[in-house]
């Protein structure tokens, strides 16, 4: 039996009068751990597009409809200063008083703005990375990038910065997570189970899998929940291999159904969380073989995650993809797989057969983690995904809906 980890005494609502997530440790925590890790490698700074990587870095949202619209210049040893976009520029400094540095950011929308716009407009954006270094006396020092495409680190390079690769050093500052990290992971979990809920009493022979989708993400949105980015649903035929999703197949009495819930957030940390659902009938004797083999699957997985052991521990438990006839272990990456979750999807450490035997990582305690696997055969399948946090003892489990059976829908 895997562990529960223990669930939260509080909702999404704050109080005076008990302690709940703190937002402001939880940016100086994450702040402190970004700093030890450029200072380690010798990194003066780190400036990051993305709002996973600028979330972390400043504790900001931002305009998000074009990439690298708005951008956070991070140092070792100085205060961060935000190039924020256009009408956020204005109105967002009195309402985030911890951020003491504000600029405006430039962008060039995809170079959609056309070439020499676009030349221009990324000579703009290095000249102002540069002055903010060199206001510091940090020109000559080594700065990270990350999550901005190829025409912004050219423009760097040209200015005669010294560019590094900021992905390894955003990675590491960020595998293992706070408590209040963990916590905002569990409310994340925690409003999910309204989607569940309202998936089991929608799932019915008649509605379509798209219908189901839409109203269990409003119900996750009702709990709580301040990102539902995604949601899907496979059925039938489409359960196997996972392929095509929200299809707006109609279902069917007998169909086997599992949803992903991967897209449900708060305070930026996202869940991922897939169950599976029998439609109007008890499964066949085969399936049913299929998800203990599958659960128990999922159980030798957890069981190998302890501080001290290595991906490479926990992925021998996943099969080898030549069990459904594959030939290369790439043909069941994301499906075979643990992958660290939290303000980012698939960062440390990740579990699969492809890659941890060869090149092992170390799990830590504070990892966050969602383990998923599936089994079935063309045209028919099962799939769960837990979500674990990684304590001394070894891995807990944050999701609580079931998972050691096929619930029936709909809830009756």
């Amino acid at each position: 039996m895997v562990t529960m980890a223990s669930k939260l005494s509080f909702g999404t609502g704050i109080a005076d009068w008990q302690e709940r997530i703190n937002v402001e440790r939880m940016r100086a925590e994450r702040a402190d751990k970004m700093r030890r890790v450029l200072k380690k490698h010798g990194v003066a700074a780190i400036v990051a597009a993305r709002p996973d990587n600028t979330r972390y870095l400043s504790g900001l949202r931002g305009s998000e409809f074009v990439s690298q619209l708005w951008y956070v210049l991070f140092f070792a040893e100085d205060d961060p200063v935000v190039f924020q976009h256009a009408g956020w520029y204005h109105n967002y400094p009195e309402n985030a008083p911890w951020i003491k540095h504000w600029r405006l950011a430039r962008n060039w929308v995809n170079e959609g703005c056309g070439p020499e716009a676009t030349e221009e407009e990324a000579k703009l954006f290095a000249d102002g990375i540069y002055r903010e270094l060199g206001e510091r006396k940090l020109t000559r020092e080594a700065l990270a990038v990350v999550g901005f495409d190829g025409t912004a680190t050219e423009a760097l390079i040209a200015r005669g910065l010294k560019v590094a690769k900021g992905w390894p050093l955003m990675l590491e500052a960020t595998k293992t997570k706070t408590v209040d990290e963990i916590n905002c992971l569990k409310m994340a979990y925690a409003v999910s189970d309204a989607a569940w809920m309202k998936t089991w009493e929608l799932l019915k022979p008649g509605v379509t899998e798209t219908s189901v989708v839409k109203q269990a993400l409003l119900a996750a949105q009702e709990a709580g929940a301040d990102a539902v980015r995604a949601g899907n649903t496979r059925s039938g035929p489409n359960s196997f291999e996972r392929g095509i999703s929200n299809s707006g197949r109609i279902l069917q009495h007998g169909d086997l159904v599992y949803s992903a819930y991967c897209g449900i957030g708060y305070l930026g940390y996202l869940c991922c969380y897939y169950r599976t659902f029998s439609v109007g009938a008890k499964p066949d004797r085969k399936v049913l073989g299929w998800y203990t083999e599958l659960v128990d699957r999922m159980n030798a997985v957890i069981d190998a995650i302890k501080p001290g052991a290595t991906t490479a521990d926990a992925a021998k438990h996943f099969p080898p993809a030549s069990k459904w006839g594959y030939k290369d272990e790439a043909e069941v990456l994301s499906m075979e797989i643990g992958h660290g979750i939290g303000l980012y999807h698939y960062g440390y450490p990740i579990i699969n057969r492809q890659w941890s035997l060869k090149h092992p990582q170390v799990f830590e305690e504070g990892m966050t983690i969602a383990i998923e696997s599936r089994e079935g055969e063309p045209g028919r399948g099962v799939r769960l995904e837990d979500g674990v946090v990684v304590t001394k003892n070894g891995a807990e489990l944050i999701d609580h809906w079931p998972r050691d059976e096929i619930l029936v829908a709909p809830r009756v």
